[in-house]
Order: C-alpha cells, then sequence, then structure tokens
C-alpha cells in the first residue's frame, strides 16, 4: 500500500483516533469501542482496514485479540499523526480553558 492510500485511510476520523488509542500499547475491541462513540461492529470494521493495510497488528490474548499500531510500517505517517494529535490535544485544552473563564468570569482577574 502506498503512502497516499495509507494517508486516504487515516484521513476518517475514526481510524485516526483508533491509532492514536493502540498507538502505545494493545487494547481489545471492547477497550477501543468504550474509548469512542460508535458501535463495537463500527470500531471492528475500522480495525479491519487498518489491519488488512498493515497499520496495526492482532496478537492473541486469551479469549481476546488485541490490536496495536504497527510503528514500523507507519513510520512514513507517524510525525503526521503525532502532530494531529497534539494540535487535537491543543484545541481541546484551548477550549477547557475557555468555557473555565466563561464559568468563572472573575477567576485569575484581580478584583477592583
Amino acid at each position: 500500500m502506498s503512502g497516499m492510500d495509507k494517508l486516504q485511510l487515516v484521513a476518517e476520523p475514526r481510524r485516526r483516533e483508533i491509532l492514536r488509542i493502540v498507538w502505545d500499547r494493545p487494547h481489545s475491541v471492547g477497550e477501543i469501542t468504550e474509548r469512542l462513540d460508535v458501535s463495537m461492529g463500527a470500531v471492528s470494521q475500522h480495525l479491519a482496514k487498518l489491519r488488512d493495510a498493515g497499520m496495526v497488528t492482532v496478537e492473541p490474548s486469551g479469549r481476546h485479540r488485541l490490536y496495536r499500531a504497527d510503528r514500523d510500517a507507519l513510520s512514513e505517517l507517524a510525525p503526521m499523526l503525532e502532530s494531529m494529535w497534539a494540535a487535537d490535544l491543543d484545541r481541546l485544552a484551548t477550549e477547557a480553558e475557555r468555557r473555565q473563564r466563561s464559568t468563572h468570569p472573575t477567576k485569575g482577574r484581580s478584583a477592583q
């Protein structure tokens, strides 16, 4: 699969989020589903596409199958993915700060 094909595959936001979840350690479909707002069936379909593209590996663990990002296969996309995840975290932090200020408008300001 070419880099462009991989890029198109991870253009789907749910697949990017699944890759983020399985980036550092393996997770089962159930664990991934708990962290997303989609059905287990949808997660399984996304994982199948990522597995078929060689982007995740699967390892049996008792009754479960654990999925992990294949960093070697994703090496050309890793910097882009990590920067996207960092940008997502930055946006989340900014939104949390904005909400905090709107909920507590005088917090952080000196009393006059």
